[in-house]
Order: structure tokens, then sequence, then C-alpha cells
């Protein structure tokens, strides 16, 4: 007997059995953990999105203020010549 035919023969006595049966209630119970998961994501996704408008916010909030693009004051004088 050939793998492929003793694979089939399995198959074939798997079907031929009875059935499990099904829970009445597992269409409510998947759709209410479905709708866990969507809640989940979009809580975890909105505080992602809030965490990165804080982040935009407080950034700009500190350039405005410090001004990093400007160069800072020198703490020496230029030698005097020509006195």
């Amino acid at each position: 007997m050939s793998g492929h035919s003793r694979k089939e023969d399995e198959v074939r006595r798997m079907l031929d059995l009875p059935h499990p049966k099904v829970p009445v209630d597992l269409t409510a119970r998947a759709s209410a953990h479905g709708a866990r998961v969507l809640n989940r994501r979009r809580t975890w996704r909105l505080l992602l999105w809030l965490l990165v408008t804080v982040a935009v916010v407080a950034f700009t909030v500190w350039a405005s203020a410090a001004e990093p693009w400007t160069v800072p004051p020198s703490d020496t004088t230029p030698p005097l010549e020509g006195w």
C-alpha cells in the first residue's frame, strides 16, 4: 500500500466517525472575543498616536525655546590688536 492511499484511508476513517457537537453559544463567544480584540487593538493604536503627538509637540516647544540651530555666543573676546 503506498503512502498516498494510506493517508487517504486515514482521512476517510476520520470522516466516517461521528462529528463532535458544536456548542450553541460558540458564535456569540467568538463574536465577543473578536470585539474585545478589536477594542484592545484600537485602544493601543490610539495610545500610540497620542504618544507620538505628545512627543512631536514637546519637541516643537523645546526647539522653539532653545533654538538649537543658532550659534551659541562666544565665551571669550577676540584679542585686541593695534592699540
